[in-house]
Formats: structure tokens, sequence, C-alpha cells
């Protein structure tokens, strides 16, 4: 069963930032890899089992999926899949995902 995609705002803000970053050396590659981002969230509608559970949290159903080096966090509810964090692997995704609670 197909689940709905939901984007936390911390989510888009984290998309803004990375956008803004690769921007500094061109606009286009950065529209690429946001595009990119998204199409891979998408898949996640039906295969939202596909990403390993997140190593330093090691809950089921806060799962996550790579993309370059970045790692898309998203959390696994009844009937939707919430996108809580892209952030960038050297991140320590703990302190992060702790200040967003």
């Amino acid at each position: 069963m197909a689940k709905q995609i939901i984007w936390s705002k911390e989510a888009y803000e984290d998309l803004s930032s990375i956008a803004e970053f690769i921007e500094i050396d061109s606009k286009y590659y950065a529209s690429v890899f946001i595009e990119e981002i998204y199409e891979k969230a998408t898949t996640l509608k039906t295969l939202f089992r596909r990403g390993r559970i997140v190593p330093e949290i090691l809950d089921e159903n806060t799962r996550e999926i790579f993309i370059r080096d970045y790692r898309l966090v998203y959390r696994i509810e009844s009937k939707q899949i919430i996108v809580v964090a892209v952030l960038h692997g050297s991140r320590d995704i703990r302190k992060v995902l702790r200040k967003r609670k």
C-alpha cells in the first residue's frame, strides 16, 4: 500500500541549505541534485522499508537512504512517511535530531 510522503519544515530547510551551498558553484547542479533527492524520496511511497535503520538511533521505523554524501532520514508511520532530515554524512545525526524533537 502506498503511503503519502510528508516533508518536515526542518527537512525543507535542509534542502534549502544544500541548494544554497551548491549554488555557489553552479545553480544548474544545485537544481539537479535537489531534484534527485525528491525523486529518491518519492520511491519511499511504496518501498518505505528499503532504507536501513539509522544505526545511531536503532528504531525500526526511523530509516535512511543515501543520496551521494547525504543521508535522507525518514520516519515510517501508519499512513505516511515523514522526511525528517537531509544531512551531510559527516554531521552528527544524533545531535541534529535531538534539537528537532
